[in-house]
């Protein structure tokens, strides 16, 4: 694939890359693991660098680029397996710019995009298993507006987030809603995950909710297509990061006298992992290139792109750890913080099997029209 960035583009991979190597060392990120998983300092500066504004419109106090600019800043953040969830800023800034209305819009987008809202997507059940027209939420029109009750699952910094984008059922149909962390009926119970970064389940019961839309379907699978995008895009930069780790390694490890990077087997090896990489790289710009594409082939996209990048993460991850050995799976080395970044986001937004059920069912679908 031929794909050449412009030079504002590159200048914001720079900015990113040298606030990453410079101002989120290993060190800062083991302190924010250990404070519970999300650091609001940390926040703070990467909305300082403007990237909370990057997605949202001009219009609402952002800056109002597009899917390869996230992707550019994804990449970069998942170099320095970044735990804060820089990719529910643009899902938060595409789903309320596109189906919200105007006064929702006014209300939070400039406050999205300063940095001052974090408004996260809790769409996730258990019982739905990944599937997103499976939602047992429930709304109600209430005196206020609506009300929404649900327990929701995994949601990213549940407990310090300001405000969840809500899929529930209303008539029959799913919509979705706007719901404050700090409106009544709102409780949290807030973990650290395993990669390290913050997540909680967010119980509501009969929360008073803002309503952004009853094509409620449509707008959810926006949200979770670019949150597949944004995570493609992370994945590559972990994964990038990790083959350079690895390398680094097996320059300075010892065997029988000869540095390891020498043996033609490992050298194999760590050729496949790089294939892996290029492989993975080419469908996370092919996931965000679809963005913009009508949502069937969108969907279609989004489903191709996380196979290939679950295949390649996990190569590339158990590769690593083979390749180091025993210290691979310590905590006290890096590496091994990055392969459970990479185990976390082969799960998140669904895991490969899922989608390559999605990739196959819509090959079934495709041949029924042409038998």
């Amino acid at each position: 694939m031929d794909f050449d960035f412009s030079d504002d583009q590159e200048q914001l991979r720079d900015a990113v890359r040298k606030w990453v190597d410079k101002g989120y060392t290993f060190e800062r990120r083991r302190a924010a693991v250990a404070a519970g998983g999300f650091d609001r300092t940390a926040w703070n500066e990467l909305a300082e660098l403007g990237l909370t504004a990057l997605t949202v419109p001009e219009a609402h106090d952002g800056m109002g680029q597009g899917a390869i600019d996230a992707m550019v800043v994804a990449e970069e953040l998942g170099r320095g397996i970044v735990l804060e969830p820089i990719a529910q800023v643009f899902i938060a800034s595409s789903v309320l710019s596109h189906y919200a209305p105007a006064d929702v819009q006014g209300a939070w987008l400039p406050r999205v995009a300063s940095g001052e809202a974090l408004v996260v997507l809790a769409q996730q059940e258990r019982k739905a298993r990944y599937r997103l027209d499976v939602c047992e939420a429930k709304a109600a029109k209430a005196q206020s507006g609506y009300a929404v009750t649900a327990i929701k699952s995994v949601v990213p910094a549940g407990d310090k987030a300001d405000a969840f984008i809500v899929p529930a059922q209303l008539d029959g149909k799913i919509a979705l809603f706007l719901v404050e962390r700090t409106a009544s009926g709102v409780t949290t119970q807030g973990y650290v995950t395993q990669d390290g970064s913050r997540a909680a389940e967010v119980h509501l019961a009969n929360a008073p909710a803002t309503l952004i839309t009853t094509d409620g379907l449509a707008a959810l699978e926006l949200a979770v297509d670019t949150g597949i995008a944004a995570a493609c895009a992370e994945a590559v930069g972990v994964m990038d990061k990790t083959v350079a780790i690895t390398v680094e390694y097996m320059n300075q490890r010892k065997q029988f006298g000869v540095f390891i990077s020498s043996f033609q087997a490992l050298r194999h090896r760590v050729a496949d992992m790089k294939m892996q990489l290029e492989l993975a790289r080419s469908m996370s710009y092919y996931a965000s290139l679809k963005l913009g594409a009508p949502a069937e082939e969108r969907r279609a996209a989004m489903a191709r792109a996380k196979v290939q990048l679950g295949q390649s993460m996990r190569f590339v991850g158990q590769q690593a750890v083979q390749l180091h050995g025993g210290i691979g799976v310590t905590d006290e080395y890096i590496v091994s913080h990055y392969f459970k970044k990479l185990t976390q986001l082969e799960v998140t937004f669904g895991d490969t099997l899922h989608h390559l059920g999605e990739v196959s069912a819509r090959m079934q679908d495709t041949a029924g029209v042409f038998a």
